[in-house]
């Protein structure tokens, strides 16, 4: 669809391209779906739509790789969980009641939401697609919203190898092509097994040329032999996003590394759920590429301003630390705010292999953020842009988002959106879920607990492998061998 030229005028322009150019008092010129021009005092074509950028910062629109959207209309649910409580909520107890309706609501919840905060492309890590009909409430959810989205199609009440031998499944699957609004990849995770039954749902995802991403480096959960499974069994591609890898040792971020994919990064889950310390210091020492995500609403924002803040927190936090332990000072932080910002934007773009995004640089598409907020003080003095994206900008700063050329921001306000009828499809699921459960289980839910004396060696319950031990676990933290 054709819209009208638009131009973002006279902000501070960060390109994030190569050399990470920052223009002041700069324009860009978005036409049809493209950005046409970037730089001072632009032309523009008549009939262009202007939009005033002055004292603003304009950026690629965020791009999220690891969200469980179908989680959203539990937001905060269980914002004291423990990872262990988590699992036991989802994959032992609850998940099996969401139906399709809820899948529903907790995407088009989560599509919104996404957009407001300036996140203009995010990776629907859906692993709570129990049947097709699921997954194309899923797919219905995000093509009714004007952003673009990823579809990592998985399941975690069966085996991967279960249901991707499903000839259902098998043919959605082939039925949903990327048309670059909406893509594709598989999601599952590799328990270690040393049988690898993985195996059959890599073969699917290779045959059909999809890519998969897979939650690595959980502590308890997944360690260094599903990575080393993968690995030797050639299934560790570009494409691959390992999330979370926070509990691995050398050796497999050196697989990572010299395969080429790519780390998912969720700090705001890894340093409060306990998958382990988030890995950043790792993925700079081997020159692992890095995106940003959020993880679940269901404990966290959907804000990849908070995770940019809490992503330099964490590693400046460890790097002091270790510093102090051996009586020394840390004078000069590794990690900087520009880091993030690329991260939260060109790192996304990198490790779902579009290189048509996360730089403001023509002929790339169209998908621009602007931040800016005259009414708040904190709007200025704006003396450092990458500081003030990555510390003092909050999503209610986001003033304009444009995503393939269309305006679906604007003023502070969604463009489109029926907000009433999003919420009355979210409190519907509440209520289904609430009755369903009854109101003790439903209270409890928010704080369980385990019956004493229990440990959850293994979440993935559709195999009988146990997962790796504490004494092999131990030390992994700061990546030993």
């Amino acid at each position: 669809m054709s819209t009208a030229p638009i131009v973002l005028r006279g902000g501070t322009v960060l390109t994030m391209d190569d050399q990470h150019t920052v223009l002041q008092n700069a324009d860009v010129l978005i036409v049809d779906n493209q950005l046409a021009a970037v730089g001072p005092n632009l032309d523009v074509p008549d009939g262009t739509q202007v939009v005033d950028a002055t004292g603003g910062i304009v950026m690629p629109g965020m791009i999220d790789t690891h969200r469980h959207m179908w989680q959203t209309a539990m937001r905060a649910y269980g914002a004291d969980w423990t990872l262990t409580q988590y699992f036991v909520w989802y994959y032992l107890e609850h998940g099996k009641t969401f139906r399709p309706e809820d899948i529903h609501a907790g995407n088009l919840t989560s599509a919104w939401e996404s957009l407001e905060a300036g996140v203009t492309t995010t990776v629907d890590w859906s692993h709570g697609l129990q049947s097709v009909e699921h997954a194309e409430a899923a797919v219905d959810a995000l093509r009714a919203v004007p952003g673009r989205f990823v579809l990592a199609y998985g399941n975690i009440q069966a085996g991967p190898w279960e249901w991707t031998a499903d000839p259902a499944v098998r043919a959605f699957l082939e039925g949903l092509r990327d048309d670059g609004q909406l893509g594709l990849q598989l999601a599952f995770d590799v328990t270690g097994d040393p049988e690898f039954p993985e195996r059959a749902a890599f073969e699917v995802a290779r045959e059909l040329g999809l890519p998969v991403t897979t939650h690595a480096g959980v502590w308890g959960a997944t360690n260094d032999n599903g990575i080393k499974l993968m690995h030797e069994n050639g299934f560790m591609t570009p494409q691959n996003i390992y999330v979370h890898s926070a509990t691995l040792t050398t050796d497999s971020y050196q697989r990572i590394a010299a395969t080429g994919g790519s780390i998912s990064v969720s700090t705001e889950s890894e340093q409060s759920a306990g998958q382990g310390y988030p890995p950043t210091w790792q993925v700079r020492r081997h020159n692992i590429p890095v995106s940003l995500s959020m993880d679940t609403s269901v404990w966290w924002s959907g804000d990849l301003f908070s995770a940019m803040r809490s992503t330099l927190g964490a590693d400046r936090a460890r790097e002091h630390l270790e510093a102090h332990l051996k009586g020394a000072t840390v004078t000069h932080s590794h990690l900087r705010a520009e880091h993030v910002v690329d991260w939260a934007t060109r790192g996304g773009a990198k490790a779902l292999g579009r290189d048509d995004l996360g730089s403001l640089e023509p002929g790339k598409k169209a998908d621009v953020i602007l931040i800016k907020n005259d009414a708040s003080p904190v709007s200025f003095p704006l003396i450092n842009p990458y500081g003030h994206v990555a510390f003092q900008a909050q999503r209610g700063d986001v003033h304009t988002v444009v995503v393939d050329g269309r305006v679906v921001k604007q003023d502070h306000k969604l463009v489109g959106c029926d907000l009433p009828a999003v919420r009355r499809e979210v409190e519907a699921t509440v209520e289904h879920l609430r009755s369903t459960l009854g109101e003790e289980a439903w209270k409890s839910g928010m704080n369980p607990e385990l019956p004493e004396g229990e440990v959850l060696d293994n979440p993935y319950q559709y195999t009988t492998y146990k997962s790796g031990s504490t004494r092999e676990a131990r030390g992994t933290i700061f990546g030993d061998e």
